[in-house]
């Protein structure tokens, strides 16, 4: 953010400073337990569901000395205050004199559902064409785009804020606060007018954003279209939706395996626009953010392309390993209809014998009981489950409305000990319901591993990889995503499911048993098996695995087991060519002959020809990587002359697909890159963290100076040291070279080096400097310690990395 010092703050603010009016601030703190990097931060004494001011001292003692509060508990010398009269106010004066010294056209986005999503589109398509800021995560509350204003810089077009409601009267603050030039209202739901008397109460609420701005909002809700009108008569409206009388109306949709068509009229001519998804709420979204571009004036042509890059934002949806071979789909993060829905598609698309879904009562709906229920029931017996699991007293009061095997539950705790008593085997099990309930103790239950230490595997930003090496290929050129090595040590099946949820071409895998467990889960995309060995022919065949054929020996064998199984298709194979990996190919100057073999074969179709790019990572190697190229293209036309027919062509991995475009051919192989690295500096920056490694501390003990730490006593204390041990060792996958302070973890943020030798099960850091407690979140690996810098330290590449990480390992899966 930009500086600022206590005097100006207090200028803005109209605060009284008790201290140092020059001291610089440059971060914002309002909850104790963020507190990183204390320098030149402040810290906001808010209220609400506790006092802030309760927190100073502790604020204190993490080295912050600026605090902007309403009165003073215990005055330190060292501190600086600024005493106003309500410290949400004064940030939010703060955020609006920012804006006004930094002018910007700002767009202002509400609503129950899509903020996020239409949010981060519009960020996406405007990006290349402006230089736009857009608020931080889904910060939208009166707190939330208060600081989201705040962490902008100057010299911005374009800033895109959401901007939510939970009560009546804030949206006047909020409007006060961002003065937005447009607003959109992307829709008005039921389960989020709780606080207000009715529907129209917050939609009332919703539109004071539009009090100086020019609005676009969805024409197919009534309420909506009357109200605004009555409120702004005179005010420029643009629409969207399937009412004819929409701006941008949408006429027809044309939903295919992969993607949807909008056929849609602007300014009574027809368009159709593609985008990479087929559910609801994204062609809700997309129709908004059409109607936001429209208004932007950006040319129909580009709109097209920008639609078809679209990607999916994270829903909150985590999905957990459980007992006896079951999965646990942990959803408590809202309980309205919709939400719901979404949920039970996911445990629909769970490939297991048996579903259960545990519901709480629904507590985020204004809408009448009976009504509700309703709702939920017709919903919930759309679906098929073996058990439904009913927490609360309204679901014991519409138990009949329910056709499944229904039991009824007062507590979530009644639950876990009917669970105890016949516990699930091979089920997926969706938890879903408010909060309120503590339905994350169920969770924490059914699941199978109970070791602190987790791999969290964040498969939204997986997914936000895999669109954004998409969005470097040409329209038509396939991926291959290789998810070899139980997709590099991250979880095999649950990457490939998402994989397979959102449209990739191919999977690759090493070998036959990798493929084999895919396919037993349910996975049906087609599986390329790299190293197929002699073995492995009757399992590759007997679950459509597509063989990599590499000599001659390779074809002979594979073609003798076709024979002997009379298969009646041409079975798809994939043939390699050594162009200079001097690993697994057939040699350019057998290409003659194989292209004799293969035209004589009548047991086998070629689906690819294909290479390994060996230096494709290393600028200095060019010659050699175009060298590749050009021998695999001669083999290729060869082969295609006389096959008769044109096989897929590729051999650019991801470093390939970065460094050498014009080799994308007809499809690319996507590695590590989709886990979220690339040694480029420059794609790096544009790729999301995927895992995150993490345990806690176990224990915590202070040595002497002179004391000495782990086997070998390689390290000896020179001053008083706080040790903290760390249930992580090696038999996890942490390298022995991390250890003897070449490396280090995050221990509340803050950076704890690694002492002594690594243990099997244990390691130790230093926390003298840092305020922490058994119990506490230690971050071993992810967006800092970052892959790259782990590797280095232990001499090694990323990919040894991730492939080493133990299955003892808990692994947690997030999802949209």
């Amino acid at each position: 953010m930009e500086m600022y010092t206590v005097g100006e703050l207090a200028s803005l603010t109209n605060g009284k400073v008790i201290g140092d009016s020059n001291k610089k601030i440059s971060e914002i703190f309002y909850d104790s337990r963020s507190i990183v990097s204390p320098k030149e931060g402040i810290f906001f004494a808010l209220t609400g569901n506790s006092n802030g001011h309760d927190y100073i001292e502790e604020v204190f003692t993490k080295s912050i000395r600026i605090f902007v509060c309403s009165y003073i508990p215990v005055k330190h010398e060292q501190a600086t205050y600024i005493l106003v009269d309500n410290p949400l106010e004064a940030l939010q004066k703060w955020a609006k004199e920012h804006l006004k010294k930094h002018p910007v056209k700002t767009i202002g986005i509400t609503g129950s559902n899509g903020k996020t999503i239409v949010k981060e589109w519009l960020f996406h398509a405007l990006n290349s064409e402006l230089k736009v800021y857009r608020s931080t995560k889904s910060y939208n509350s009166q707190l939330g785009l208060a600081i989201s204003i705040l962490q902008m810089k100057p010299g911005y077009d374009l800033g895109i804020f959401e901007v939510g409601i939970s009560y009546p009267g804030e949206m006047e603050k909020q409007e006060k606060v961002l003065s937005p030039k447009i607003g959109v209202l992307t829709n008005v739901l039921e389960a989020h007018s709780a606080n207000f008397k009715d529907k129209e109460d917050l939609i009332v609420e919703k539109i004071k954003l539009f009090k100086h701005s020019e609005a676009i909002l969805c024409n197919d809700q009534p309420k909506i279209r009357t109200i605004i009108k009555q409120v702004y008569p005179d005010k420029k409206i643009i629409f969207f939706g399937k009412d004819a009388d929409s701006d941008i109306q949408l006429l027809n949709v044309v939903k295919q395996n992969k993607s949807t068509c909008l056929n849609v009229k602007i300014n009574s001519k027809e368009e159709s626009f593609t985008i990479p998804f087929s559910d609801e709420a994204s062609i809700q979204n997309a129709l908004c953010l059409l109607a936001i571009l429209f208004y932007l004036n950006m040319d129909v042509a580009l709109i097209k392309k920008k639609f078809l890059q679209l990607y999916g934002i994270s829903m909150r949806l985590e999905l957990i390993h459980g007992d006896n071979d079951s999965v646990v789909i942990n959803d408590t993060f809202n309980s309205d209809i919709k939400s719901l829905e979404i949920a039970l598609q996911q445990l629909y698309q769970q490939n297991k014998p048996k579903k259960i879904l545990i519901l709480s009562d629904i507590l985020q709906s204004s809408s009448k009981e009976e009504e509700l229920w309703n709702q939920v029931s017709t919903l919930v017996n759309a679906y098929p489950l073996d058990q439904l699991l009913l927490i609360g007293e309204k679901g014991a009061k519409y138990k009949q409305w329910f056709k499944h095997a229904t039991y009824i539950f007062s507590t979530t705790q009644e639950v876990i000990t009917f669970i105890k008593k016949s516990p699930p085997k091979d089920s997926a099990i969706l938890l879903k319901g408010a909060r309120d309930f503590g339905l994350e103790r169920i969770s924490k239950f059914l699941q199978s591993q109970s070791h602190d230490t987790i791999l969290e595997v964040n498969l939204n930003a997986l997914r936000f990889n895999v669109k954004y090496f998409k969005s470097l290929l040409k329209p038509k050129t396939k991926m291959i995503a290789m998810v070899k090595a139980s997709s590099y040590g991250i979880g095999g099946y649950e990457v490939a499911e998402t994989l397979q949820l959102h449209h990739m071409d191919y999977l690759a895998v090493a070998y036959s048993d990798e493929g084999v467990f895919l396919r037993k889960k349910g996975i049906y995309l087609p599986i390329m098996v790299m190293n197929p060995e002699l073995n492995s022919y009757q399992a590759i065949i007997d679950n459509d695995l597509e063989p990599e054929v590499y000599s001659f020996r390779v074809l002979e064998k594979f073609t003798e087991r076709l024979k002997e199984l009379s298969i009646a298709k041409k079975y798809p194979i994939h043939i390699k060519i050594d162009t200079g990996m001097c690993r697994l190919g057939f040699n350019p100057q057998e290409i003659e002959k194989l292209a004799f073999q293969l035209k004589e074969n009548p047991w086998i179709e070629v689906k690819s020809i294909f290479t390994h790019l060996a230096v494709s990572d290393v600028p200095e190697e060019k010659d050699f990587t175009q060298r590749q190229a050009k021998l695999l293209t001669s083999a290729y036309d060869q082969l295609v002359e006389t096959l008769g027919y044109k096989p897929m062509l590729h051999c650019c991995n991801s470093a390939g697909i970065v460094n050498y475009p014009e080799f994308h051919f007809d499809a690319v192989r996507l590695g590590i890159g989709m886990y979220g690295y690339i040694d480029h500096k420059e794609t790096l920056k544009n790729l999301e963290n995927v895992v995150t490694l993490q345990t806690v501390i176990s224990n915590i003990h202070t040595i002497q100076e002179g004391g000495t730490v782990s086997y070998g006593r390689r390290f000896r204390a020179k001053k008083t040291t706080r040790i903290a041990t760390l249930p992580i060792g090696y038999a996890d996958g942490i390298k022995r070279l991390a250890g003897n302070g070449r490396g280090y973890v995050r221990v509340n943020g803050a950076i704890a080096p690694i002492v002594g030798s690594i243990c099997m099960d244990m390691m130790m850091v230093d926390v003298t400097e840092i305020l922490c407690q058994e119990g506490d979140e230690v971050i071993v690996l992810g967006e800092s310690p970052s892959l790259l810098e782990y590797a280095t330290w232990c001499e090694t590449i990323p990919y040894e990395i991730l492939t080493s990480i133990s299955p003892r390992v808990k692994r947690i899966f997030y999802k949209e």
